[in-house]
């Protein structure tokens, strides 16, 4: 359920809960002003409840509706500002993350500190799309991030990998300003690559940038297509370009299917 569903339904149960708080007015007066004559009880034909049991059920349906308007306005909170369940669609994670997956994103913590290498990301990606995308980051600003014969090298440094399906099969340097993929430069109007006057170095990763990878390195549409997500401000280049850049939140929980529970790392 998007907040928007979530608040349309809060919005129903207080208008429910508020018109139980009216109470009818009986009309004051005989026949002749125009009200209708009071029938004898023994006349009528119907018996009617005990005014105690309906005042009782009242009572409970109220208290029922506020508490579910309460519960209702916590996770609202909770899912606008702090964390949110999100499903997994494709393959691009596996075998981290399987398809039909449900997760749970913190989306309060790169509010306050920085998203980390190896963190695994909800974020808005620089290519047209209606979902947010989930990959794992392998490199942040100021990082030097090559892969070589199926190694991908952070500063120098070999990463060991347990977590992905395959090495990857193709070759990829930051270098010149640009992202080189299998010796190729990537088409700026493909993907997002910021102007020269944005980089600190030719051959580091440059402010606000981060290089996002899929588990499932040759069956994943990441940053070795598209360039650098960006953690806030606008992409500079590419098909999204001057539209709304951002992080949704760290991925930190998988908990369904409960045979798979369990954190994320």
């Amino acid at each position: 359920m998007t907040p928007l569903e979530l608040l349309g339904l809060i919005c129903v149960l207080a208008v429910v809960r508020g018109a139980m708080s009216f109470r009818p007015v009986a009309a004051n007066g005989g026949a002749a002003s125009g009200s209708i004559a009071n029938i004898p009880a023994e006349s009528s034909p119907v018996e009617k409840a005990p005014a105690g049991e309906g005042a009782a059920l009242s009572v409970v349906i109220k208290e029922y509706l506020d508490a579910f308007i309460v519960a209702g306005l916590v996770a609202l909170f909770l899912i606008s500002f702090v964390v949110r369940t999100f499903f997994i669609p494709s393959g691009s994670m596996e075998p981290t993350l399987q398809i039909h997956d449900v997760l749970l994103v913190n989306e309060f913590e790169y509010r306050l500190s920085k998203p980390h290498d190896g963190d695994i990301v909800v974020f808005t990606p620089p290519i047209p799309t209606t979902n947010d995308f989930i990959k794992r980051l392998m490199g942040s600003p100021g990082d030097k991030l090559r892969v070589h014969d199926g190694i991908v090298y952070r500063n120098g440094v070999p990463l060991a990998e347990p977590y992905i399906a395959q090495k990857p099969n193709y070759e990829m340097e930051i270098k010149g300003y640009q992202v080189f993929v299998d010796g190729e430069p990537m088409d700026p109007s493909q993907g997002n690559i910021p102007p020269r006057s944005a980089w600190t170095a030719p051959d580091t990763i440059p402010p606000n940038c981060y290089f996002m990878m899929g588990d499932n390195r040759n069956d994943s549409e990441d940053s070795h297509l598209w360039g650098f997500a960006q953690l806030h401000g606008t992409f500079a280049t590419g098909p999204e370009a001057g539209k709304n850049a951002g992080f949704t939140g760290h991925a930190f929980l998988l908990f369904w299917p409960p045979n798979r529970i369990g954190l994320l790392h």
